[in-house]
């Protein structure tokens, strides 16, 4: 018993220290605002992932790939979609970050980027970690009719912010 005690209070410090949002959460901001630029050691960016999960064009052939991960992934993302409508849903780019915060702050993970058919409108979508510290993973989704309308992202930046000034930063090569 002391044993079964023992293993559900580590795994509750673990899950109370490594956070996982989900894609739906973050909804578009109104104006990515310009900060200034402060970067820390006590806050990073480890590694990052994107995923274009696009529908095939008809009248195309498929492109078959062997790769079992692209493959899973893309069953993952519109796992429980029935109609073609919900599938449309779940199509687009989902961006997942993995960061850590060394000391307690008020975090905000902002994601900046812009779509094709916007040119150099750059938009942006937010998360707000109270008192982050630890290791997170945050991820973004940009899917649906902001996908199809607007098109693929071309460019990006994450940031974080901590009291109005950006002190982690990842950011494409192709951001401006």
């Amino acid at each position: 018993m002391k044993l079964l005690m023992c293993g559900l209070a580590v795994l509750l410090t673990v899950s109370a220290t490594v956070w996982i949002v989900r894609a739906d959460d973050p909804l578009p901001i109104p104006k990515a605002n310009v900060l200034p630029l402060a970067l820390s050691d006590d806050f990073e960016f480890r590694k990052f992932t994107i995923f274009r999960n696009a529908l095939v064009k008809p009248g195309a052939t498929p492109i078959p790939t062997r790769e079992l991960m692209i493959d899973f992934e893309r069953r993952r993302r519109v796992w429980g979609a029935i109609t073609g409508v919900e599938v449309q849903e779940r199509t687009g780019q989902y961006f997942t970050f993995f960061w850590r915060a060394k000391r307690p702050a008020d975090l905000t993970l902002r994601l900046e980027y812009r779509q094709a058919n916007l040119k150099n409108y750059v938009e942006g979508r937010e998360l707000y970690y109270p008192r982050a510290r630890g290791s997170y993973t945050s991820e973004f989704a940009v899917v649906g009719p902001e996908y199809s309308v607007d098109g693929p992202i071309t460019m990006w930046r994450a940031i974080l912010i901590e009291n109005q000034r950006i002190v982690a930063l990842l950011q494409s090569r192709t951001w401006e």
